[in-house]
């Protein structure tokens, strides 16, 4: 930028309120991290440099990257300003310091991996995942207890549980499935009978034995789930209001909630009560995609024998990363997606 140009930025800067001084703010903030310069900002208290005393893994330049996203992304993690500036090392660990709060943190500041030991595993960790193994299988992979495996696997999966698209667009599909109910680590209080190794129901069809999961996609694969306290408009619009908008055309298989809230929410529906046979003058039209994304999840559960209930919103977010990183899946990505960057987190940066 030349000097005129410059002049005449600095000029417009008074004329700016202070929700966008702030984002100014930000904005040179993140460029400086990225620089590691620490001319953007005008703080004269020297940056300090704790030696550098644990060889850990995640390697620099991954915690570097996660910094600088979380930064952009969501600022100060004390304060949620964007005035922030490196600030040496500690731990293995980049860290950084808000000019205003003037508290320091690290990249891993207020996520699930925060306070997480032997960071050298968590690849170890993350390939679990990718690969869907068992608890079992994961401590033997990460050398560690098979409570620490267990623990490790939803300190992982915590933030991916928030990971979702803010929009679906287009054709939507949305049905629902059914989850049998469990308590499976749950030792005393059962309202019933234990079952063994995930087991099957008392009664045959649908009843308060099985868990309501909605699921939604459009043609892009982008995809929304949750588990619903019960099958009804208002659990369904709780789930998809705040996504699907009018513009869009949502399919389903004309169940009552589903309609119901189509119709409260002013959404084009269309009723395909057969899946696989969309009609010859509108082939685009049908649940296919929604019903095979059933398949793939019920499928994919069976390995772990019931899935307790209470967990279930997590191995739901496990299957749906699966899916949207598809061949991006690595184990970076992974750690990433723990520290609340997930694939859609990182869309919308």
């Amino acid at each position: 930028m030349d000097t005129v140009a410059f002049t005449n930025w600095l000029t417009g800067i008074a004329l700016l309120d202070a929700l966008q001084r702030d984002r100014v703010v930000r904005e040179l903030a993140a460029v400086d991290v990225i620089a590691g310069s620490d001319s953007a900002l005008d703080d004269p208290t020297p940056a300090r440099t704790v030696p550098n005393t644990i060889d850990a893994t995640p390697d620099a330049d991954l915690l570097s990257k996660i910094g600088r996203f979380r930064i952009a992304s969501f600022g100060c993690p004390h304060c949620g300003r964007g005035a922030v500036r490196p600030w040496g090392k500690a731990g293995g660990k980049p860290r950084y310091r808000c000019t205003v709060c003037r508290k320091t943190f690290n990249p891993l500041t207020g996520t699930p991996l925060a306070g997480l030991h032997h960071p050298d595993r968590w690849r170890d960790q993350a390939q679990a995942l990718i690969a869907g193994e068992t608890v079992a299988h994961a401590a033997k992979r990460c050398k560690v207890a098979y409570t620490t495996a267990f623990r490790w696997r939803h300190r992982f999966l915590s933030a991916l549980t928030l990971d979702q698209p803010q929009h679906l667009s287009g054709i939507v599909e949305a049905d629902e499935t059914f989850i049998l109910e469990s308590f499976k680590g749950k030792r005393s209080d059962l309202p019933r009978a234990s079952r063994t190794r995930g087991g099957t129901a008392t009664k045959r069809g649908l009843s308060a034995e099985q868990i309501p999961v909605i699921v939604a996609r459009d043609r892009t694969g982008a995809t929304i789930d949750a588990v619903l306290p019960r099958l009804d408009a208002a659990s369904i619009s709780a789930v998809l209001g705040r996504v699907i908008t009018r513009q869009a055309e949502l399919c389903c298989d004309g169940g009552k909630a589903i309609t119901a809230f189509a119709r409260r929410a002013r959404v084009t529906f269309h009723v395909l009560p057969a899946p696989g046979g969309p009609k010859p003058e509108a082939p685009d039209l049908h649940i296919n995609n929604v019903n095979a994304y059933h398949g793939r999840l019920k499928e994919w559960l069976a390995r772990f024998h019931g899935v307790a209930t209470k967990n279930l919103p997590s191995y739901l977010s496990w299957r749906r990363t699966i899916e949207v990183l598809s061949n991006a899946s690595t184990p970076d990505a992974w750690i990433m997606g723990a520290a609340g960057l997930g694939p859609y987190q990182q869309r919308s940066l």
